[in-house]
């Protein structure tokens, strides 16, 4: 069976960031995060590695695991109140340990990868 795409690594990114962002309003999540347009190309780019990832099977718990992989990797540190400039992150904890609502974010994004690629 061969993957034939449909849309690119990056519109699958721009549909996964949106959902994300609006499911972040919805909840009342105000980290204010901005439109894939205004995003900086870092954040991007972790994007598209997160979509690679489940187009290769990556379930919502592998994608979390590999996220939070890259961010310790870039200096990240674990903190109850997120500070970007600080490097500063709540959800760098492992997957069982996530709020629901943030367990959720990791199901739309799987779901959404996997609603979008196409196979033939």
């Amino acid at each position: 069976m061969t993957k034939i795409m449909k849309f690119s690594i990056d519109e699958i990114g721009r549909v996964c960031h949106e959902a994300n962002r609006a499911y972040c309003i919805v909840v009342g999540d105000k980290n204010g995060l901005v439109g894939w347009d205004e995003l900086a190309e870092d954040y991007k780019e972790l994007t598209r590695v997160g979509v690679m990832g489940v187009l290769k099977g990556n379930t919502p718990e592998m994608s979390h695991e590999s996220w939070m992989k890259e961010r310790l990797e870039n200096g990240w540190k674990y903190g109850e109140k997120l500070n970007r400039e600080a490097k500063i992150h709540p959800n760098l904890v492992p997957y069982n340990e996530l709020p629901e609502k943030q367990k959720i974010k990791d199901h739309l994004f799987v779901n959404i990868v996997k609603a979008l690629e196409i196979i033939e």
